[in-house]
């Protein structure tokens, strides 16, 4: 537990590195599982996500190796045990090891998973999936067991884009028999990292990157070597940071194609943005002018840049419109900026942000992941100490944020909260 401070106003500059992915990452360790051998990941983010992920896998019987930036899993002596609660509700990408241990065993049963709470977000896509492939799945009062005598290949359409379906419906159909086709399959990069683990390891699947994915499966795969994507929603963060302190960054270890989507958007408000091969470099300037940005799946606008988009918007010259198609109530972070001086109003799936906001630091709580680092961006550029409760949210995204932050000139630190403080309810973040 902690809470960070910042104090706003410091000139920025420099260089910042991106860590390996966090949506590969979590997908990618327990695809790790349905390998007949130790399989290496490199570029591996120290985040909570990965830690919480690791811990699973010991307490499941799994060997593994974890050093600074690579971890090395040995499924081979892992025991498919039922995890009804503990660390699996404290982690949306649990939902994995559905796919993960039902491809491998024929069952599972693993509790409801858990994360940000953004709103209602089902898992019947998955289901749908894993019963095209044959199994049988119950929910036991929050526990999802799901058994297959043998999974078979089948054609499944996805009523909705679906990352997590996607994924999990690869996982389970890379060691089914025959043949499976995902149609309206996710786009998103790191459903490609998966599938290039998943091809090293000697499964044969296609089309991954478009929105017909084509696996066909096998009965063994073997160990191998891994290296995680850049993570481009971290990279996106730090670009929209460096806007909206009017700063002169670059973001290095990035793929700038991953992030054309968010570079067009900064080009459009009047930041400017160059690229080279594997970096971006982004200008800040005095005045920006306002634009509306609406989310949608890969390769569109991120969601999951949504929030810190909304904090750069207080800062350009009139309104602005962003509007989330993919979570729609994905504004709690508005009620803290607008204790910074922000002028928000949400509007169903929308906000509209008045532009020019003088932001003044507060004490302020990160509801989710990408809200923090929203609050992480507005302490940077207010006037005053900005305190953050709820450090514990974004720290499941952003390897190293403090270090990362004070090596452009920040001004950051984090202090730990004692249990004793704790205990007296001195945290206002639910925890």
């Amino acid at each position: 537990m902690g809470k960070l401070f910042i104090e706003g106003g410091k000139p920025l500059a420099g260089k910042i590195e991106i860590s390996g992915a966090k949506n590969s990452a979590v997908a990618l360790i327990p695809a790790a599982l349905l390998a007949d051998g130790p399989v290496v990941i490199e570029n591996l983010p120290r985040i909570q996500d990965v830690e919480i992920y690791t811990d699973i896998l010991r307490e499941m019987g799994a060997d593994l190796l974890l050093e600074d930036d690579w971890i090395e899993i040995d499924g081979r002596s892992l025991r498919p045990m039922t995890m009804p609660n503990g660390r699996v509700k404290k982690l949306r990408a649990s939902y994995y090891l559905w796919g993960a241990l039902l491809g491998k065993y024929g069952e599972v049963s693993v509790g409801l998973p858990g994360g940000c709470d953004l709103g209602p977000r089902p898992v019947d896509l998955h289901i749908k999936g894993f019963q095209a492939l044959g199994a049988r799945v119950e929910n036991k009062n929050g526990v999802m067991s799901m058994k297959a005598e043998r999974l078979r290949g089948a054609r499944i359409y996805l009523d909705l884009v679906s990352v997590g379906a996607t994924i999990n419906i690869m996982l389970a159909a890379a060691r089914a028999e025959g043949v499976t086709v995902i149609e309206n399959a996710a786009r998103e990069p790191e459903i490609v990292d998966v599938a290039t683990l998943l091809n090293n390891m000697g499964a044969n699947i296609k089309g991954a990157g478009t929105d017909v994915i084509r696996i066909e499966g096998t009965d063994h795969l073997r160990g191998c070597r891994h290296t995680i994507i850049p993570d481009r929603i971290e990279a996106g963060s730090y670009m929209i940071l460096a806007a909206a302190a009017r700063a002169d960054v670059t973001i290095e270890n990035v793929i700038p194609k991953h992030l054309e989507s968010v570079s067009a958007k900064l080009r459009e408000i009047g930041v400017v943005v160059s690229e080279e091969d594997d970096s971006i470099r982004v200008i800040g300037q005095d005045h920006y002018r306002p634009v509306d940005v609406k989310t949608a799946p890969y390769p569109g606008f991120p969601t999951d840049l949504q929030q810190p988009m909304t904090t750069l918007l207080t800062q350009v010259d009139g309104p602005s419109i962003i509007t989330d198609n993919i979570y729609g109530s994905r504004f709690r972070h508005v009620d803290e900026l607008r204790r910074m001086g922000a002028v928000i109003k949400v509007e169903g799936r929308s906000a509209v942000i008045e532009g020019g906001s003088r932001l003044f630091g507060t004490r302020v709580v990160a509801s989710d992941l990408r809200a923090g680092i929203a609050l992480v961006i507005a302490g940077l550029i207010s006037h005053g100490v900005t305190e953050i409760d709820g450090v514990h949210h974004i720290e499941r995204g952003y390897a190293n944020l403090v270090g990362k932050l004070q090596s452009l000139g920040a001004t950051v630190w984090k202090e730990s909260m004692e249990p004793e403080n704790i205990m007296r309810g001195e945290l206002t973040d639910g925890t």
